[in-house]
């Protein structure tokens, strides 16, 4: 390269600018991530019954009771699970933060429950506004909506 010097530890500014480039068309800029998960809508919100006296609830005390292996809240109240349809994106994001399991699993988990005559699954529902409609008609019901679900007649449950 002729009329330039080699400067150790300096990058060449068209180095520097393909680089970041770079970063930006695999969605990897610095800072930019950050400030995206900050405006970011949730992928799911948990959502009980507004008598519920829980405030926030442990990921595994919630996968036991959607996976019925709890049956009661910390304050005696039959546990009522309901589900989204297989196909939401709330229930994928749902099932592999909470229950650990591809939605896919957690069928296989309830056909052998079925099979055996163990139990049934918790009903699932088609929408955002029928979960919150079951969740506020039964005192001990949990369920989960999108991020971006209006919440009315219930509280969220945050998560541990």
């Amino acid at each position: 390269m002729a009329g330039s010097r080699f400067v150790p530890g300096l990058v060449p500014r068209r180095h520097a600018v393909a680089c970041f480039l770079l970063s930006l068309a695999f969605g990897v800029a610095p800072g930019l991530e950050q400030a995206a998960r900050a405006d970011a809508v949730p992928e799911f919100r948990v959502i009980v019954h507004p008598s519920n006296p829980l405030h926030a609830a442990d990921r595994g005390y919630l996968a036991d009771a959607f996976l019925k292996k709890a049956s009661r809240w910390e304050s005696g109240e039959t546990i009522r699970a309901v589900d989204l349809r297989p196909d939401s994106p709330a229930r994928r994001y749902f099932s592999e933060s909470v229950l650990r399991r591809s939605v896919g699993a957690v069928r296989s988990y309830w056909q052998q429950r079925i099979f055996s005559g163990r139990d049934v699954p918790p009903p699932e529902l088609e929408s955002d506004e029928s979960v919150l409609a079951f969740v506020a008609k039964f005192p001990g019901a949990v369920g989960y909506v999108s991020g971006a679900a209006k919440l009315s007649g219930v509280r969220e449950l945050s998560l541990k």
